[in-house]
């Protein structure tokens, strides 16, 4: 089987907006080959794991291709990780070196953790390698989608899946719209990595991170976008409405083309992006983590918009399982994904692997349809995985999280609609009332233990949490039962 090759010698510039730094190629070319000394004398190489704690900053990049010019596999993880959360992932991935950027990460972990020394454009150093030859089928990437405090569920990519997906990314887009691409997402998450910045970089355009989120990132859009002449970026809906709500469209409408997705975005919302952006190339894109990001997308160029269009794949196959359990090309049902960059599997759990993949078709959890011509539109989620702003979480993790509180009983966390993220976390407790506690104090308590975008905005307590007739939590019971008593 031939090497797998992502060339370096491609890779245009990084800009770091925020710290008003230039990458060029050379520097990173530079700079991938002195760390990837540095990592292979730490142990790092093929079958090894690298994990890289930091994000969003020209370095990332540099550790990211260090770690696959040795052949080592990639786990990236939320630099906002609290130390419990961080050793968790430790010690379920067990790797070789942790890089944590600039400074160790906090807290006693367990196993060997090392950073890597920061590293400056132009630094000296040996000659530049131009090509990274992979083991097509050997493991690159680990992405967290959940259980970062229970039992983590990595999506594992290998070099061929992240390879082909890329490939059809280009073959879908406008190679000019690539040439200045801004990433305002997170590193550490399939659409912000693979999507805005990997697919661009290889592209041969300059790349221009400025992540973070917020009002103020928001009201800030526009300039950056005229002060750098961007031409791509990709964002969530959460992101647009607040760019709607807060700046003024840009002066010199240098955007070509505008991505949305990893979550459900409606006609009105790509038509105000469309105004706004000075471009009718918006494009609804449909994707998730264990297909490496977009496998599906529609510019409304091409289609007029339509809430839940999805549009054709863009690679691969789509297929319907219908209500009797046939997979059907066509019809009503759960949407099936059969692309040329579906994952290898969930790191070390096959049971959630064989209940994701079976004959080779990835199930989505989503319902929707496809017509004669392969046009795919979505019309519901069967999944209880509340989508905040494009960032998934489990409410399962919540659940079990609350429950080794002493004071709760039992908890089910659950979604509520939410005008700007789309969805928020909310949860109903049972509380024990030998143990009187408080949602503030709970909340105080979780912001220690999990991430910030898991924390429940709504907090509902209960006498009882409802149950079906054989015993067992449904989720829609819960928030029916807590809206009700609102209501009253």
């Amino acid at each position: 089987m031939s090497d797998c090759v992502f060339d370096l010698g491609a890779v245009g510039a990084i800009r770091d907006v925020n710290a008003d730094c230039l990458w060029t190629g050379d520097d990173i070319r530079r700079a991938v080959a002195l760390r990837a000394a540095k990592l292979a004398g730490l142990g790092a190489q093929r079958g090894e794991r690298v994990l890289i704690a930091h994000g969003g900053r020209p370095e990332f990049f540099v550790d990211l291709f260090a770690a696959w010019s040795l052949g080592a596999c990639a786990a990236c993880v939320n630099p906002q990780l609290t130390a419990s959360e961080l050793a968790n992932i430790i010690a379920f991935t067990e790797p070789r070196v942790v890089l944590s950027g600039d400074a160790e990460p906090p807290g006693a972990l367990p196993g060997t953790v090392r950073s890597v020394e920061g590293l400056a454009p132009r630094s000296s150093g040996p000659g530049t390698a131009t090509a990274l030859r992979c083991v097509p089928d050997a493991a690159a990437l680990i992405l967290f989608t959940s259980g970062t405090t229970g039992n983590p569920k990595g999506v594992v990519h290998s070099f061929a899946s992240l390879r082909a997906r890329i490939d059809h990314n280009l073959a879908h887009m406008d190679p000019t719209a690539l040439a200045r691409s801004l990433c305002v997402l997170p590193t550490h998450f399939g659409h912000g990595l693979i999507g805005n910045c990997l697919t661009p970089l290889f592209a041969g355009g300059e790349l221009l991170l400025a992540p973070g989120g917020g009002i103020a990132a928001a009201a800030r859009l526009a300039a950056t976008l005229d002060e750098y002449a961007v031409s791509f970026m990709s964002s969530v809906p959460a992101w647009w409405k607040l760019v709607l709500k807060t700046s003024a469209p840009p002066r010199l409408q240098t955007l070509r083309q505008v991505s949305v997705g990893s979550a459900p975005v409606s006609a009105e919302l790509v038509r105000a992006i469309s105004a706004w952006a000075g471009t009718n190339d918006v494009r609804n894109m449909y994707g998730i983590t264990e297909t490496a990001n977009w496998a599906a997308g529609s510019s409304a160029l091409e289609r007029a918009p339509e809430d839940g269009l999805v549009g054709t794949m863009w690679g691969g196959s789509a297929a319907i399982r219908d209500d009797d359990g046939r997979i059907r090309d066509n019809g009503s049902g759960e949407l099936l994904l059969r692309p040329p960059s579906l994952m290898t599997g969930y790191f070390r759990r096959p049971d959630l692997t064989a209940e994701a993949v079976r004959d080779s078709w990835y199930h989505t959890g989503d319902i929707g349809h496809i017509d004669d011509s392969g046009v795919i539109r979505l019309t519901g989620r069967s999944k209880y995985e509340i989508n905040r702003a494009g960032m998934k979480v489990s409410p399962e993790e919540i659940d079990l999280l609350l429950e080794r509180h002493e004071s709760v009983i039992e908890a089910c966390a659950f979604a509520l609609p939410d005008e700007i993220a789309g969805e928020i976390v909310a949860v109903a407790v049972h509380l024990d009332p030998e143990r009187p506690v408080t949602p503030e104090t709970l909340r105080a308590w979780c912001l220690e233990c999990i991430r910030r975008e898991c924390i429940p905005e709504r907090w509902f307590v209960l006498d009882e949490i409802p149950k079906t007739d054989r015993g067992k939590l449904n989720r829609d019971r819960v928030r029916q039962a807590c809206l009700q008593e609102v209501a009253a």
